[in-house]
């Protein structure tokens, strides 16, 4: 049987990494892996990095003479996703077409719904239901050999049928390693500046799956479930120093939702990099209430230098009530001095505009962004609602998405999007007006070092369909321009 799997081209993901480091996409390349070791014939094709037009695509996918085609899909880059599998029907038509990846598992019958050029949704962790699939196949394409496969969605006679779901994969260390072979690895420019060192080479690697925290924007606990299943640091280990030896990796980003989920584990990790002696630097995503200053302390020994947390927002009520983010403020000031004193890069992620946020709330958080300019990293960005999610929820019945939204139709009147900045997801906009969130955005982007607005123009014209989206763009624009003034005349006041 012969698979080729797809990243599609083009659209916000593309763009955001234009300029900057691109991470292989681990998701498709584990999958990759686990067909290999099948002995399933296999092809990755990173549309994005290889820098394919539709045409491209097109003429690869006829002479590939794929039986399946897969194309991973996020929500941020869904509608790439979906021409990428109208071009492989119109190429392909005798192949089946699946799709996967974090939209694909949540929206899978709203999908299917709308797309009848795909075949197949995989929800959920794609390995294992992506491997049953293709052994099911292989007695050709008779697709009543799919009811008895755990974690697919498909279409049948004008109706989607929903299968069980698929129970996670209890023993990650059962899975081989992703499938880098399978990329062309020298064209992604994955690099990491390294305080006293410079941009390294760099990559990304997963050591767990799973949230069990319940953060009300999240879909990690939706998609991969509450309880978190580990890879052991031996198994990790090996990983790296396969991927320092083959590719020259010298920077790690542990890709993890939450890396630090056990600070045990942590630990032992942390004991198996100094035993193994490997020699790399490595940064992770943590959450900062299970932050003790002795596992920083041992963290920043074994080449940790970057520490990214989510705070998401100043206001105790929105973070912990609206968001159930359940974080305490001075957890956020005790890692800030710690990262401080043990010469850690701190970085913080905020986001303006939740449910039932009101102006003088948004300030504080705004405020602490500015309090501490000098200090973090911060990055901000609007809420995103994503499906599946209990804002989702939040969202329908407030009208913030309207009763016939579908995830599959590009335009709605009233669904607000940017996808200059924030990709095709919808934001959510609730208690403060448009202009407010503009001027949060545009308050933070000053204080990160006036980051120019104009260069982007060029994409806002690109992403114009309605007057309400003139209409948005305006707003933008006369809030840039009053800020800029006021910070202009605030310079030349005589001090």
């Amino acid at each position: 049987m012969r698979v080729q799997l797809f990243v599609p081209p083009g659209g916000y993901v593309a763009e955001r990494w234009s300029k900057g480091a691109s991470m292989p996409p681990l998701g498709i390349l584990s999958i990759a892996a686990v067909l290999e070791k099948e002995g399933v014939e296999v092809e990755v094709v990173p549309a994005d990095i290889l820098g394919y037009s539709w045409a491209d695509i097109e003429r690869d996918i006829r002479r590939a003479e794929a039986d399946l085609i897969g194309v991973t899909c996020s929500t941020e880059n869904r509608f790439q996703s979906f021409e990428l599998i109208r071009r492989a029907r119109r190429a392909r038509p005798e192949a089946l077409t699946v799709m996967g990846g974090p939209h694909a598992s949540l929206a899978a019958e709203d999908t299917l719904s709308h797309l009848p050029e795909l075949d197949i949704a995989v929800r959920g962790e794609g390995e294992l239901t992506t491997l049953d699939l293709c052994r099911a196949l292989r007695g050709g394409r008779n697709l009543d050999v799919l009811d008895g496969i755990p974690g697919l969605s498909f279409n049948r006679g004008g109706r989607v049928v929903t299968n069980p779901p698929r129970p996670p994969i209890e023993d990650l260390d059962s899975l081989p390693f992703p499938a880098f072979h399978r990329i062309p690895f020298d064209k992604y420019n994955f690099v990491i500046d390294v305080p006293s060192r410079g941009p390294l080479p760099a990559v990304n690697v997963m050591t767990s799956r799973g949230c069990p925290f319940s953060c009300n924007f999240c879909a990690t606990p939706v998609n991969w479930g509450r309880r978190v299943r580990l890879r052991s640091p031996d198994k990790v280990c090996d990983e790296v120093e396969r991927l320092m030896a083959r590719y020259g990796s010298r920077v790690i980003f542990f890709y993890d939702d939450t890396f630090n989920v056990s600070a045990r584990r942590v630990e032992e990790m942390c004991d198996a990099f100094r035993r193994r002696k490997l020699g790399f630097y490595w940064r992770a995503e943590v959450r900062l209430d299970l932050m003790t200053k002795p596992l920083l302390a041992r963290m920043k020994e074994t080449g940790l230098f970057h520490l990214s947390f989510g705070l998401e927002a100043g206001s105790e009520r929105v973070r912990n009530e609206v968001i159930n983010k359940k974080i305490n403020l001075d957890d956020f000031h005790n890692l800030i001095r710690w990262c401080r004193e043990l010469d850690v890069i701190p970085a913080a992620f905020f986001i303006f505009s939740h449910p039932t946020e009101t102006w003088a709330e948004a300030q504080e958080t705004i405020g602490l962004i500015e309090r501490y300019r000098d200090e973090v990293e911060a990055t901000v960005s609007i809420l995103h609602i994503y499906p599946g999610t209990p804002l989702e929820r939040t969202a329908r019945d407030i009208g913030c998405l309207p009763q016939d939204f579908s995830w599959a139709k590009r335009r709605f009147a009233k669904v607000i999007t940017l996808p200059m900045a924030q990709g095709d997801v919808p934001l959510f906009v609730d208690k403060l007006t448009w202009a407010q969130v503009s001027e949060l955005v545009f308050r933070w982007s000053f204080t990160a070092g006036g980051r120019s607005v104009w260069r982007k123009l060029p994409k806002v014209f690109k992403h114009i369909y309605s007057w309400e989206d003139v209409r948005r763009y305006a707003v933008m624009a006369w809030v840039y321009l009053r800020l800029k003034i006021r910070k202009l005349r605030r310079s030349q006041k005589p001090r």
